[in-house]
C-alpha cells in the first residue's frame, strides 16, 4: 500500500452524527471517499472522535455493505452463510487467515497477470 507523507496513516475522525471528518484535509468526507482511498491504496484509519477507539474494520465493512446492497454481489448468500457459522467456531482465527491468504495470492496472481500483459 502506498503511504501517506511521513510514513503515517491519514486519520479519518467519526463523529457521533455518523460523518466523517478527514484530519489530513480538514473537510468532511463521505463513505464513497472512503472507498476512493482505499481504491487508491492510501493506508487510513478510522477513529470515533469521542473515545479514540479505531472504527476502521466496521467503516469497511459498512463499504462492503452498500456495495452488496447495489447488486454488486460479489459473496453468494450461501458463502456467507458458511462464513457466519465460522464465527465463535473454534476454527475461526483459521478461516479468516484463510481467506486472507487466498485474497492476497489472488491480488498477486491478477497483478503478475497485469504485468505480463503490459510486458506484450
Amino acid at each position: 500500500m502506498h503511504s501517506t507523507p511521513n510514513n503515517t496513516a491519514r486519520v479519518i475522525k467519526k463523529y457521533p452524527n455518523r460523518r466523517l471528518y478527514d484530519t489530513q484535509t480538514s473537510v468532511y468526507i463521505t463513505l464513497s471517499d472512503v472507498k476512493k482511498l482505499v481504491l487508491a491504496q492510501q493506508v487510513f484509519s478510522v477513529v470515533d472522535a469521542k473515545s479514540g477507539n479505531d472504527l476502521t474494520h466496521s467503516v469497511l465493512l459498512q463499504i462492503i455493505l452498500e456495495e452488496e446492497s447495489q447488486g454488486s454481489h460479489m459473496l453468494s448468500s450461501e458463502a456467507l452463510s458458511e462464513i457466519i457459522r465460522y464465527y465463535g467456531h473454534a476454527m475461526q482465527g483459521m478461516m479468516g487467515t484463510y481467506l486472507e491468504k487466498n485474497i492476497q495470492a489472488f491480488t498477486d496472481m491478477q497483478k503478475r497477470l497485469t504485468e505480463s500483459v503490459r510486458d506484450v
